[in-house]
């Protein structure tokens, strides 16, 4: 039981393993792809203020909670619920996080799949002399093919179950620790390239400038939203992260280091997006399809487009694979814990069912756009489900169950690594936990399932 681990159990070797790998399952799409363009729609720098303020309030206490209740069981996230309240229906909380986990990895590895197939166009120099329209034309008639989509999906979730098949340290630490510095290189040559452009400086004003007659209620949503999806909060990533870090190891640190380096990320990628759409003069909120038609189209113009397309998908691939490693991760430990299998059934039974579910998700943005429920396909029940009932229910459950029910005593006893780190910030981190985390969630849920309308 040496440094109060199971035996039998993979941990994290290195502190900075423990941090590449949370902050490789917090940075992913979310920071690259739609913080840039949910900024951009909510007035840049004021939003990125709010943004900042959710995260180090609201987003670093919750990233803790998770943690410790990880840390505390050395078990996944139905199991650390299981163990930590014997006899009580918590392991519900921890049975939702495998659930919407198991959700979100079927149409993230969706989009994740895009990010190989604009891969691919970059090597072939697909952009290059093509106009706005006709590359919205390759967008469309990718989507609506019946099989390229969903071949670059499964290619994607192969990629990822091999690496979570090798296990917590010869796979998901081994591998984020060669693709988190990866993604850094990559995204400050194109944050160098971005400044050099014609009226980039326009872009950086736009980011960094606040325009505080820009936000409303709506905006405030958004910020809190973005702070609390962006981290990974409520989907069991963190429990089950937090279940193969030592006890000797400063979760207090490990969740600021995780949340400064999301920070920095999704800030760089602004840094990276906006400059280039000012100096092209491209409407900054131009949405989901800032990333798949706008950017590519900025590349054919820019002198070493070619690069730059190129660097840009393959930091995009990257990112989204160091977050599908996580979220497979909380199923796979799950099965293998709770059903006791040997990690590579495990594997392969995980990411076999979530890619059979993710080919419908792929397929109803195309062929199958016309099959809807409640008017949404297939891919936007599961995006909707997950992100604004499951995800900010988990949360809110896992505040209230540190908060409440673990209480004061056993909290700090985790946190304080059994009494040999010191707390000063104690006091006000429980008044977070039971009082403001929980209202902020509750908002954010309500909101988004329309009960609040703000």
């Amino acid at each position: 039981m040496a440094g109060g681990n199971l035996p039998s159990r993979d941990s994290f070797s290195s502190k900075f393993g423990i941090i590449a790998a949370a902050a490789g399952s917090a940075i992913g799409l979310g920071n690259i792809w739609r913080f840039p363009y949910i900024a951009g729609e909510n007035g840049g720098g004021a939003f990125l203020i709010l943004y900042l303020a959710f995260i180090f309030v609201i987003g670093i206490p919750v990233m803790m909670s998770e943690l410790t209740i990880g840390r505390r069981a050395q078990l996944n996230a139905f199991g650390s619920f299981k163990k930590l309240a014997p006899g009580k229906p918590w392991y519900l909380v921890g049975f939702m996080g495998v659930i919407a986990a198991f959700m979100i990895l079927a149409f993230y590895s969706t989009i994740a799949g895009w990010t190989l197939q604009y891969l691919y166009l970059s090597i072939t120099d697909a952009f290059s002399g093509k106009t706005q329209v006709e590359l919205t034309q390759v967008y469309d008639t990718f989507l609506a093919s019946s099989y390229m989509p969903s071949i670059w999906q499964l290619i994607f979730m192969l990629l990822t179950g091999w690496i979570v098949m090798a296990g917590v340290k010869n796979g998901i630490e081994k591998y984020t620790k060669i693709l988190m510095p990866l993604l850094l290189v990559i995204i400050i040559i194109l944050d160098i390239r971005a400044l050099t452009l014609p009226n980039s400086m326009d872009g950086l004003t736009f980011l960094f400038k606040p325009d505080f007659s820009k936000i409303t209620a709506d905006v405030v949503l958004e910020a809190l939203g973005q702070a609390f999806f962006s981290l990974s909060i409520g989907m069991g990533t963190l429990i089950t992260y937090g279940s193969y870090i030592r006890k000797d190891n400063n979760l207090g640190s490990t969740a600021i280091s995780v949340s400064l380096a999301d920070t920095f990320i999704a800030i760089l990628s602004g840094v990276a997006i906006f400059p280039a759409v000012f100096a092209f003069g491209i409407q900054p909120d131009a949405g989901t399809g800032l990333v798949f038609i706008v950017l590519p189209n900025l590349f054919s113009q820019m002198t070493g487009g070619y690069i730059f397309a190129l660097l840009f998908f393959l930091l995009l691939s990257v990112a989204a694979l160091t977050s599908t490693i996580s979220v497979l991760e909380v199923v796979v430990a799950y099965f293998s814990e709770e059903l006791k299998m040997s990690r590579k059934k495990a594997t392969v039974l995980a990411s076999v069912s979530i890619a059979f579910i993710g080919v419908f998700a792929t397929l109803s943005l195309g062929p199958l756009k016309d099959y809807t429920l409640f008017d949404k396909n297939f891919f936007e029940i599961l995006d909707f489900t997950s992100a604004n009932i499951m995800l900010p229910l988990g949360g809110l459950l896992i505040v209230v169950f540190v908060g409440w029910y673990l209480g004061k005593d056993k909290v700090s006893d985790e946190l304080s690594n059994q009494g040999a780190l010191k707390l000063p910030l104690m006091g006000i981190f429980m008044f977070i936990i039971k009082f403001i985390a929980p209202i902020a969630i509750a908002i954010v849920f309500m909101n988004g399932i329309g009960l609040l309308n703000l």
